[in-house]
């Protein structure tokens, strides 16, 4: 049983519940016997003090005695004793006397400068109280005592709490308790104390001077001599200072706003959320800027009402930190608490324990900025902090996760373009007066500088920078010196273009070079390698990958990822280019480079074997899908090929690629490395690899200069593809026969060429046979024509035999499960209904092919049905017509395909022809006229189209001469390309009515006339 004397009096049994004592008499009576259990109270002051109004009889004390026995039982014994009573209870078992022991207790510990078990003892022990002590006596001197005790573990505790650091939780209380005691003098020095350690001097000396005065003035007495010492040390003391705010920032924010609400909202329902990733990506302004939303600090549930204070946000920079052991001294030193005898610290405290003791009723977001070296360190700290500070918060920024419960990772990426940007305009104002990006005349995508660059380019600079923040505001500032196309000339070597920096910036912020070797220089050894290693993958790879060429396992992987060097992005490893640029560095410093090169560039090569086959069959959107991945590893290999001088590989390379690099339209980006492989192999194949070397030459003249390689080596292909593809068995490179019809038709060889793709149409290979079948109705049209014959209404006498040939390709190409074949057979028969005035089915098999070709990702070829169904739809549809043209040229762009950007371009100088925008069509007719390609078979429509839109441009403005030219060209190449005569020829090229009897007309007017 216990008893209860610290509030009104009680009785409990074991199991907690209350015995019901009766009225006050009773529980008076038992607070007389348990003030001093075991010692007789005479019956006569019981008598007197249970009833002070009036004493009880003899009887009636008795009769009291024995009802409390009644409802004590047995677990309590009330005897008689001489002339009184007494109880026989243990001490221990009334809370008074429990609470004297271990106020002692508590005491004892605080003497003996054990603050945290003194600090537990006194809690426990002021726990007992439930109210005044001895409620049911009235005046009591055992009462008085109490309260004085209470009062003496009051202060012992207060003093306990300093001493750990937790002055900001006890100033509230400490004002309430020296208000109800102002002449309590311990209290005064308490409070000063607190108020001191909280940064308010001024407020501890006006605490000081109430004290003195109510001294003064109630007692006629000056403050004790520890009183006026503590006001003399307070005098000569410097204050302490507050938390360390978050850095003031000297530039705008730019690109993140919505980043930084949705981390202050992560921050209001999680305690600890940690900014990831690379260096120079921004982490550290993010969480300034977080830091400073409102309400970030609050409680779980939700913002204050009403902002934060100052100090309710401590900002910790780590970077200049070594040892981790400093780590917490580092945080004390931030938060203000440092070593003062006005905190009451006194022996061996360890930091932890103070930082613990501080922080542990405190309202505060902590600010970890840069933990990454110390990432072993932070966690546990962290994690200790979190679980002992229930209103603590933490945002902490690193390369990698801290790793512990409890953690919310916010990935930090570089900006969006248009971020970037933003970033780099903002920048480079401020190095060079009136910079700015504005939209250029006449385009979507284009926008030009005050200084005469353009925004493409600035773009272009930010892209090769990975958008990243410090690497643009590092570039932007070089500014000062160079102009912005010298700055993007200068892109290939993007860390020295990065290499100035603020002179006031930490020296791992003050060029791009420091910030990647910050966190190289973390890594192991055994990651160094593998990072190093894993640079020569320009376009990312698998885990598999990885391993196969650069024994990378899965661990070291996710660590590099954990660590921010690698990010993964749909299932597949990348590194960013700087980072990649830096590890490349690293790679040939080991020695490592030609090894593990050569590794790739075969690897690579078995990936494109493998696929090859499958890439004009059923799967082929599958295989296009993992080599379009694969994409930016493929010129990297081949780079190493030509400068390794390894001819076999690189052909070959090219070769197995070829198939996916027509379908996708993006051979352009290819023809440079193929260019200068034929450099290397000259102008004669290697034995074994004719048809190798034919599909490089096709590659080659497809970039800039192509038809100088065209010319140099068309005869050699020719030759060594006739010699590839007999017609009885079949080649390696069956794509190759399309291709190669489409550069040599209208031209020279147009007839070998034509002879030897006809040559498949029994050869082995199906889709080969396909092709040859796709020719021969090109051959249907032409070959019935002779001198004087023309369209009549039932059409070209071969429209009929071409349409069931082309209609049989387009069932072939199915059967072999080709999209590709099956397109353009598609748009063979779109031809034939446009020459026959069929416009409306025409649109429609256009529609057909175009979901084929956004199936395959196809986007030359994409572009050229775009450009076919304008010129269906413009004359009765301007605006769908615009819309295909504009969508046109921006495939083609991103394609590389001038071809189909100069047919874009025509289409929209048509329009604007129309529209009477003379000026507009002259420059897109002129741009067009440099990008069009005579010798391909698919401009040969837009070419003989762009000439017909010069005559008219020239005719309108009333130079007859130069548009007589102009028609006489049109209507000569129509008739190279197509064999038929006159005005046949226009209508099979698919001009409309009226533009064919404009084109005949004026070309028949001509000077030198020969239609």
């Amino acid at each position: 049983m216990r008893f209860g004397l610290l509030g009104q009096t009680c009785a409990w049994r074991d199991d907690g519940s209350e015995i019901p004592l009766g009225g006050p008499a009773r529980r008076g009576l038992l607070a007389l016997l348990l003030v001093n259990p075991g010692e007789v109270v005479s019956a006569d002051r019981l008598a007197d003090e249970v009833n002070p109004d009036e004493a009880l009889s003899a009887h009636a004390l008795q009769s009291q005695v024995s009802r409390l026995r009644t409802a004590l039982g047995t677990a309590a014994t009330i005897e008689r004793a001489g002339a009184g009573y007494r109880i026989v209870v243990v001490r221990d078992d009334v809370d008074a006397f429990r609470f004297e022991r271990l106020a002692r207790e508590g005491r004892a510990a605080l003497r003996e400068e054990d603050a945290e078990r003194a600090v537990a003892l006194l809690r426990e022990a002021l726990a007992l109280w439930r109210g005044p002590a001895l409620a049911d006596l009235t005046d009591s001197p055992a009462a008085v005592r109490l309260e004085e005790l209470r009062l003496t573990a009051l202060e012992d505790r207060v003093e306990g709490e300093l001493r750990l650091g937790g002055h900001r939780a006890l100033v509230p209380e400490l004002r309430e308790l020296a208000g109800r005691h102002p002449l309590r003098e311990r209290l005064a020095g308490l409070l000063m104390r607190a108020l001191f350690a909280e940064g308010g001097q001024a407020a501890a000396l006006a605490a000081f001077e109430e004290t003195r005065r109510h001294l003064a003035d109630e007692l006629g007495a000056d403050p004790s001599a520890e009183l006026l010492a503590l006001h003399r040390e307070l005098l000569a003391a410097d204050p302490s200072p507050p938390p360390v705010a978050p850095p003031a920032q000297l530039t705008s924010f730019v690109g993140r706003s919505g980043e930084v609400a949705e981390v202050a909202e992560l921050l209001r329902t999680s305690r600890l959320v940690t900014l990831v990733g690379p260096g120079g990506v921004g982490k550290t302004r993010l969480s300034v800027e977080v830091a400073g939303a409102p309400g970030v600090a609050g409680p779980t549930g939700g913002a204050r009402s009403s902002g934060r204070a100052a100090d309710d946000v401590c900002f910790v920079e780590l970077a200049a930190l070594r040892d981790g052991a400093e780590l917490p001294q580092a945080l004390l030193g931030a938060l203000g608490l440092r070593e003062n005898g006005l905190r009451l610290e006194v022996g061996e405290r360890r930091p932890v324990d103070r930082l613990i003791a501080a922080l542990a009723d405190r309202v505060l977001l902590l600010v970890l900025d840069n933990c990454e070296h110390l990432v072993e360190e932070v966690a546990p700290l962290a994690a200790r902090l979190l679980a002992a500070c229930p209103r603590l918060r933490v945002l902490a920024t690193s390369r990698e996760p801290l790793g512990i419960t409890g953690e919310h990772l916010w990935q930090v990426r570089p900006l969006d373009d248009d971020a970037a940007v933003r970033l780099f305009t903002d920048r480079a104002r401020a190095v060079r007066r009136g910079f700015a990006v504005t939209p250029a005349p006449g385009t979507a995508d284009d926008v030009t500088t005050a200084d005469g660059g353009t925004g493409r380019v600035v773009r272009r600079i930010c892209a090769a920078l990975d958008n990243l923040p410090l690497a643009i505001e590092l570039t932007a500032a070089r500014l000062r010196t160079l102009e912005l196309d010298d700055l993007a000339g200068r892109l290939d070597d993007r860390l020295a273009v990065a290499a100035r920096g603020s002179r006031t910036a930490q020296e791992r912020h003050r060029t791009l070079r420091s910030v990647v070797a910050w966190s190289w220089d973390l890594l192991p050894e055994a990651e160094q390698r593998a990072a190093r290693r894993f640079t020569v993958f320009t376009g990312g790879a698998s885990a598999e990958a990885a391993s196969r060429v650069c024994g990378i396992d899965g661990e070291t992987l996710e660590s590099l990822v954990d660590k921010s060097l690698l990010e993964v992005v749909g299932g597949r490893y990348r590194m960013l280019e700087t980072v990649r640029a830096y590890g490349a560095e690293q790679l040939n410093a080991a020695g490592e480079a030609e090894p593990v090169r050569r590794a790739h560039a075969r690897d690579v090569l078995d990936l494109f074997r493998t696929a090859a086959p499958h890439l004009l069959r059923t799967r082929q959107l599958e295989w296009l899908g993992v080599l379009a991945r694969e994409h930016g590893d493929l010129p990297a290999a081949v780079r190493w090929a030509v400068e390794s001088s390894d001819v076999a590989v690189g052909l070959e390379l090219l070769a197995t690629a070829s198939t996916y690099l027509w379908i996708r339209g993006v051979s352009p980006s290819v023809a440079p490395y193929a260019a200068a492989l034929l450099d290397v192999v000259g102008e004669r194949p290697p034995a074994g690899l004719g048809e190798e070397y034919a599909v490089c030459v096709l590659l080659a003249s497809s970039g800039p200069g192509g038809r100088e390689v065209w010319r140099r080596h068309r005869a050699a292909a020719g030759r060594a593809l006739a010699t590839a593809w007999p017609g009885d068995r079949p080649g390696r490179y069956p794509a190759v026969l399309l291709l190669w019809m489409m550069h040599n038709t209208g031209g020279e060889g147009a007839l070998e060429t034509f002879a030897l793709i006809t040559a498949q149409r029994d050869c082995p290979h199906g889709w080969a046979r396909a092709v040859a079948r796709y020719v021969l109705g090109f051959g249907a049209l032409g070959e019935f024509f002779g001198e004087g014959d023309s369209l009549g209404e039932s059409g070209l006498p071969g429209m009929a035999e071409a349409a069931r040939v082309w209609e049989g390709a387009v069932e072939e190409f199915r059967a072999f499960g080709d999209r590709w074949g099956t397109a353009l057979a598609l748009d063979a028969l779109a031809g034939l209904a446009v020459a026959r005035g069929d416009r409306t089915r025409a649109v429609a098999l256009i529609d057909e092919a175009l979901d084929l070709t956004d199936q395959l990702g196809a986007l030359e070829d994409a572009a050229d049905l775009l450009v076919n169904r304008g010129d269906q739809l413009v004359e009765t549809d301007q605006a769908a017509a615009r819309a295909d043209y504009d969508r046109a040229a921006a495939l083609a762009r991103r394609a590389g395909s001038s071809n189909y950007v100069g047919a874009a371009l025509r289409g929209l100088g048509d329009i604007a022809l129309e529209d009477g925008d003379l000026a507009g069509a002259e420059r897109h007719y002129t741009e067009a006229l440099e990008l069009i390609d005579p010798l391909w078979i698919r401009s040969v429509g837009n070419r003989v189209r762009l000439l017909a839109g010069l005559g008219r441009l020239a005719e309108t403005r009333g130079d007859r001469a130069t548009a007589g030219a102009r028609f006489r060209q049109a209507a000569e190449s129509a008739t190279a390309v197509t064999g038929a005569p006159g005005a046949d020829a226009l209508r099979l090229i698919g001009l409309p009515e009226s533009l064919v009897e404009a084109v005949s007309s004026g070309a028949r007017a001509a000077p030198g006339n020969v239609v």
